[in-house]
């Protein structure tokens, strides 16, 4: 709604005035948006790239530019002659980010992306290397979070601890076309209710047994999984 506009930007809230995107983009028209994985990409005339990442917290919303805005400073508004744009929470708002996103590995929800390059690729992380690290390894794939993570495991009866080199390629391909349908679903509205996530300590839906969760590698995401059924 608002590419190929001229923008007026502001960041009310004081965190994101530092990041000095609001000053950056002001005035400028622009161009493109896309969405890689988790990241949101906005490019502006000038060759000016802003980088949106909103991990767990954040939340981008887009209304009419007169209508009300609700609750809180947000880090950054966009607006052009009838929409706005606002970005709320963080955390990650940063000018440039081409290299990063040059890192990115395909994203899952892509019309483009085959899943049987996706499951090669994973063959191609140290067949010692936990499924569940490497699933949330986004130079690997993007798109997938500890919440995708906990519920397609669940879903194919893997435990996020188990090394690639035990798990086949129709595993690894069940579990991405399972994820890859459950997101389009949620990004149309039909989110269903999880097995896993965030149910520590309760019974899993299938067999009854004591979800548990612990910290998952260097970045400790909190990984969910039945210990009997999976």
């Amino acid at each position: 709604m608002l590419v190929g506009e001229r923008i007026e930007a502001e960041s009310p809230n004081p965190r994101g005035l530092v990041t000095g995107v609001a000053r950056a983009v002001d005035g400028r028209r622009l161009e493109q948006v896309e969405a890689i994985g988790k990241n949101l990409v906005l490019r502006f005339e000038g060759a000016v790239v802003v980088r949106s990442h909103l991990r767990m917290t954040g939340r981008w919303r887009v209304q009419r530019r007169d209508a009300a805005r609700r609750g809180g400073s947000p880090w950054l508004v966009l607006r052009s002659s009838e929409w706005e744009a606002t970005q709320w929470n963080g955390p990650v708002l940063t000018l440039g980010g081409e290299a990063v996103v040059r890192e990115l590995g395909p994203d899952l929800l892509a019309e483009d992306t085959e899943i049987g390059n996706v499951v090669a690729r994973l063959r191609r992380e140290e067949d010692a290397r936990v499924v569940g690290e490497a699933l949330v390894d986004q130079r690997v794939v993007a798109g997938i979070g500890n919440v995708w993570l906990a519920e397609m495991l669940w879903q194919v009866r893997l435990s996020p601890w188990t090394p690639l080199r035990d798990v086949t390629d129709d595993q690894l391909g069940d579990a991405l076309e399972w994820a890859r349908e459950a997101m389009l679903a949620s990004v149309g509205g039909r989110r269903s209710r999880g097995a896993v996530y965030r149910r520590a300590g309760r019974g899993c839906p299938r067999c009854g047994e004591p979800i548990r969760s612990l910290g998952l590698g260097d970045a400790n995401r909190t990984a969910y999984w039945c210990p009997r059924c999976q």
